[in-house]
């Protein structure tokens, strides 16, 4: 499993995953900074990785394109600092690992992960 890690969050998060033994880069390593959510979702696609999100767009645009890939796991938490939620993403992860690396778009709030296989309907 290949996390790449939006703009939104913090870079401090590739420390978090490899501390997890979780593969992982930053979007400002690898594309750039200004970079359509479509450019990042081709990326990642492409490329092999699930993207890690605050942004809802990309739920949006996965319902809105029917695509089967690339996944993603957002996050809908006020606080998305891996000190605060490192603990609760990562068991997000291994608790879909096999669903995302088939596809699908995964949610994580601070009461519970909810998991949507894709391509999924319209939102």
């Amino acid at each position: 499993m290949k996390i790449l890690i939006d703009m939104n969050l913090s870079p401090d998060w590739v420390q978090a995953f490899a501390d997890a033994g979780i593969e992982s880069v930053h979007w400002s390593t690898v594309g750039d900074i200004r970079a359509t959510d479509r450019a990042i979702a081709s990326y990642a696609s492409s490329n092999g990785y699930i993207i890690f999100t605050h942004d809802l767009d990309f739920g949006t645009l996965l319902a809105a394109t029917q695509a089967e890939a690339p996944s993603v796991i957002q996050v809908r938490i006020q606080d998305p600092l891996p000190d605060a939620i490192a603990t609760l993403v990562i068991s997000a992860l291994r608790q879909f690992q096999t669903e995302l690396e088939a596809g699908a778009l995964v949610s994580v709030d601070a009461l519970r992960s909810r998991v949507r296989i894709l391509p999924i309907g319209r939102l």
